[in-house]
């Protein structure tokens, strides 16, 4: 069964094609690792999947929902089911990890944010929420503020508000990007254990080849805006993922071609 579906996916900025005719698809239950240079179109990419750019032509369907076409209510259907991970935590820095975790609850809530307030939240949040961070061994650190753990810790809490979400399919952006080799490989560890865990569909991007070459069971690599590498990760060398970084790879670096027509960006 098929989780997420792109075909023909372009996207511009201005007169920057910068997605240029994306095709791909994710089983149910699949784990893909994204592979791609600075500029090449990978966070555009993740951005048009979970909702937060509409795509100027083609289609990216999540489950079925062409988010392409989405209209405000779906979308929020659909994000309900979407977990994203970021490079940067997103977390409000001075509250307290507990009250982080909570706000992964947000959009189930028929209240929202009040529904999710630590001194609001109904005793099943509250205890859900500290599951999520004894998963990712938090636990001791529910009531410090965000801004005084270390970086490891604040992914490790924004992994646990993305639990906290209950979703099918986990979209993470470089999500080691901002750590040391340790603490990113301890994130790249839990993540996956609790993907294998949770049987969730995941699209995630990463720049480290070392890490690549040990998660996920397939490998995309993009190049300039369009996809150059779609294999088992058991079948890629680390040459082969190595030419992903070589040569022109950034959309800014190679015009469009004669046979392409320029897209011009959604108002």
């Amino acid at each position: 069964m098929t989780a997420i579906q792109v075909q023909d996916l372009h996207k511009s900025f201005d007169s920057l094609h910068v997605l240029r005719g994306i095709d791909f698809e994710i089983a149910q239950g699949e784990c893909v690792i994204l592979l791609g240079a600075n500029g090449c179109g990978k966070s555009t990419l993740m951005r048009c999947l979970n909702g937060l750019e509409r795509p100027d032509r083609g289609n990216a369907y999540m489950h079925g929902t062409d988010i392409a076409t989405a209209d405000a209510r779906q979308l929020c259907q659909l994000r309900r089911q979407v977990g994203v991970v970021f490079q940067q935590f997103n977390l409000v820095q001075n509250l307290s990890v507990f009250q982080n975790v909570l706000y992964g609850a947000m959009g189930e809530q028929r209240f929202g944010l009040l529904a999710t307030l630590s001194p609001l939240a109904n005793d099943a949040l509250r205890e859900r929420a500290m599951y999520c961070l004894e998963r990712v061994s938090l636990a001791d650190k529910a009531k410090h503020k965000c801004r005084e753990i270390s970086g490891g810790q604040q992914q490790r809490v924004a992994i646990a508000r993305t639990l906290m979400q209950e979703p099918s399919v986990l979209i993470a952006d470089e999500p080691v990007a901002s750590l040391d080799p340790s603490a990113g490989r301890n994130v790249m560890n839990l993540l996956m254990a609790i993907v294998e865990e949770q049987r969730m569909t995941v699209l995630c991007s990463l720049h480290q080849l070392e890490l690549a070459s040990e998660y996920g069971d397939r490998l995309i690599g993009m190049k300039a805006g369009r996809i150059e590498l779609d294999a088992s990760r058991d079948t890629v060398d680390h040459q082969r993922m190595a030419s992903l970084y070589q040569g022109d790879v950034r959309v800014d670096h190679v015009p469009t071609t004669h046979h392409e027509r320029p897209v011009t960006a959604s108002v």
